[in-house]
């Protein structure tokens, strides 16, 4: 019996001493293994992190949850107020970009050992790098609980940081970059995008009015025909819409009034020329000493007053342009048209009687039209007689360059407008009378020392942005922009004299950011 129990105490011996031994190798591996994840990194500036090495039951951990080793390994974490936390040597800075109710600005916060502390313990100074643009450095301040730089973090938030601290009298360097509302595109990206590239400089704005108006019949050319005469329509010959040249005729009246006024001219002539026979004939006698004096003195007198009494008749005629009649006829009556134009009206038939001042026909000269407008009492200083104007037909696509020939002295009392008038040339029989047109006036031109085209003016994030181009990329430079033509667009702020910008298919440029979904980092 005692020999079996020296026995199972031996073999259970063993099998302990086996347990034990895999028991202290698992321990070495283990601790192999955490030796090898706990090796110091660089930080980047050239500084290791020694002192976090050793991994501790008691290691500090940041207000996020970092411990000091996890927070140096990497450029930067977030901190607990939501910026970007850098932590050396027990040190911890928190950089953030606050806007809310102010212009956009930055904030740092610092930590020791993962505990706030003063602010007024460290001197902190950033320079932060644009494409394009001249280093910026802020000054911070202690305020509150944090230091504050003097400045605004201007938009977009795209830029390289280096942040200078001084804290216990030791320097600590931190270095990031965000980059937001920037895209890459190659010479040959964007000509297969139809992006153009164009330099800001200076350029001549014209500020525009905008109106609207109508199209009239130039009243200058345009004319009532009116017989001068009663009579009965023999024929007539055009209709409203026909083109007609001067003289030539419009209808044939038959008169009666007419054909006494040709008589009596008739009547006249021969008078006259009898009495020109008598004077010559008395004149010779006289001469010749054969009749007395007074005999030819009368024949003058006679001869004298029968001219006179032809002329009349003739001019009655003439005035009726009625000297010569059709076919021999005494009552026929030629009415011709006075201009070359078109025919507007027309207000009479054959077999109608026509009375001697009615308007018959009305004959316009469309070469030219008018353009109607109403001016407003508050941009009457602005229209001017001689300006140029831009009429485009609000119908159809057609525009063309007129002047203003007038405008109106007084206001309408119910209109509260003044009448203008724009007189256009319609070569082609392009502009109608009564159609509707817009109008651009313009009212000022000025030469601006900065401006882009107005099609690379975009909008991101509800503010006004132009894309730059720097190297191979667009980044969005919010402006301030001025004066505007359409064409042209002043800009008072934001781009630089000579600064290159997208200029055509900007939208492209836009749409890549949002494809890329470009953060708002603060």
């Amino acid at each position: 019996m005692a020999t079996q129990f020296k026995q199972s105490l031996m073999s259970n011996g063993k099998k302990q001493l086996i347990a034990v031994l895999v028991i202290l190798a698992l321990g070495v591996a283990a601790g192999a293994y955490l030796l090898r994840t706990e090796k110091p990194k660089d930080d980047g500036h050239g500084h290791g992190n020694a002192a976090h090495t050793e991994a501790k039951a008691g290691e500090h951990k940041d207000h996020a949850g970092h411990s000091d080793a996890e927070a140096k390994e990497g450029a930067a974490t977030k901190g607990p107020n939501g910026g970007k936390l850098f932590v050396e040597a027990g040190y911890g800075l928190e950089m953030t970009i606050f806007d809310t109710g102010v212009e956009p600005e930055f904030r740092i916060y610092t930590y020791k050992d993962g505990k706030p502390i003063a602010p007024n313990l460290s001197k902190v100074t950033a320079t932060i790098e644009r494409l394009g643009r001249k280093p910026q450095e802020f000054v911070f301040a202690p305020e509150r609980d944090y230091l504050k730089a003097k400045g605004t973090v201007d938009e977009p938030h795209s830029f390289t940081v280096q942040i200078l601290s001084q804290y216990d009298g030791k320097p600590y360097i931190f270095d990031y970059e965000q980059i937001e509302a920037r895209v890459m595109l190659t010479d040959a990206q964007m000509k297969s995008s139809g992006v153009e590239v164009a330099a800001v400089g200076p350029a001549s704005i014209k500020s525009m009015l905008q109106l609207t108006g109508e199209i009239g019949l130039n009243q200058d050319r345009s004319v009532q025909v009116v017989p001068r005469l009663t009579g009965l329509v023999e024929s007539v010959s055009v209709n409203v819409g026909d083109r007609v040249r001067r003289g030539q005729v419009l209808a044939v009246v038959s008169s009666q009034t007419l054909a006494d006024q040709r008589s009596e001219l008739q009547a006249a002539g021969k008078r006259l020329a009898m009495a020109r026979g008598t004077f010559d004939r008395e004149k010779k006698l006289w001469e010749e000493k054969i009749s007395a004096q007074q005999d030819y003195l009368q024949a003058q007198q006679v001869l004298q007053e029968t001219e006179i009494a032809e002329q009349l008749a003739r001019q009655k005629l003439a005035s009726l342009g009625a000297l010569t009649s059709s076919a021999g006829s005494l009552t026929s009556y030629e009415i011709r048209s006075p201009i070359d134009g078109v025919i507007t009206t027309k207000k009479i038939s054959v077999g109608g009687v026509v009375k001697d001042d009615a308007n018959i026909f009305a004959v316009a000269d469309l070469s030219t039209v008018w353009v109607d407008l109403n001016i407003y009492a508050k941009d009457l200083n602005t229209i001017k007689t001689g300006q140029k104007a831009t009429v485009k037909s609000t119908a159809f696509e057609a525009s063309a360059a007129g002047t203003v020939s007038y405008v109106g002295a007084l206001i309408g009392n119910q209109t509260r407008t003044a009448p203008a008038r724009i007189v256009l040339p319609n070569p082609k029989g392009v502009w109608h009378p009564g159609l509707p047109v817009n109008v651009e006036l313009v009212a000022d031109e000025v030469t601006v020392p900065m401006a882009i085209s107005a099609d690379a003016l975009q909008t991101l994030r509800d503010a006004p942005v132009v894309f730059g181009r720097y190297g191979d990329n667009f980044e969005a430079r919010p402006v301030v922009t001025g004066r505007s033509d359409g064409k042209m667009v002043e800009i008072t702020q934001g781009l630089e004299v000579g600064e290159k910008y997208a200029a055509r298919n900007s939208y492209v440029i836009k749409a890549d950011i949002g494809k890329a979904s470009a953060s708002h980092d603060h």
